[in-house]
């Protein structure tokens, strides 16, 4: 008599477990047409830091900045953005001589960086922490 107490005792916990959990799982779930995406935020940039130029390589196929090259218009301003993982710099002139016109000091992943530039000329630009990363800007 005991042992089927003791068993029906467990199956009515079973039972209402059940019940509490699928009640509490049907509650979780929204409507279909109560559920709204997030819109995505786009950033507009003239010169893209690409993913996994933090390591040596893309100078190769001189795709560190894309493009690597740009030329605009005197009174331009120029946006970069870091679409990488890992830390990076946009700073006039070349690796151990920088020009001290610009420097974005380090930038964090998408964040950006712009810049006017009011004088023709030809503007070279690099990556502080990669050397290897390097761009250049014509002002014409």
């Amino acid at each position: 008599m005991l042992k089927k107490i003791t068993v029906a005792s467990v199956v009515i916990a079973v039972i209402i477990i059940i019940s509490i959990s699928l009640s509490l799982s049907s509650d979780d779930v929204l409507p279909e047409s109560t559920v709204e995406e997030t819109p995505s935020i786009e950033v507009q940039a003239d010169v893209i830091m690409p993913t996994k130029v933090s390591r040596p390589g893309c100078e190769e196929t001189d795709k560190c900045y894309i493009p690597s090259k740009i030329t605009v218009e005197k009174d331009s301003s120029v946006t970069w953005i870091n679409e990488d993982s890992a830390f990076h710099s946009v700073t006039s002139g070349v690796y151990d001589e920088p020009t001290g016109l610009f420097d974005s000091g380090y930038m964090d992943p998408y964040q950006t960086f712009s810049y006017v530039f009011d004088t023709s000329g030809t503007y070279d630009y690099y990556c502080t922490l990669h050397p290897w990363m390097e761009g250049k800007v014509i002002v014409e």
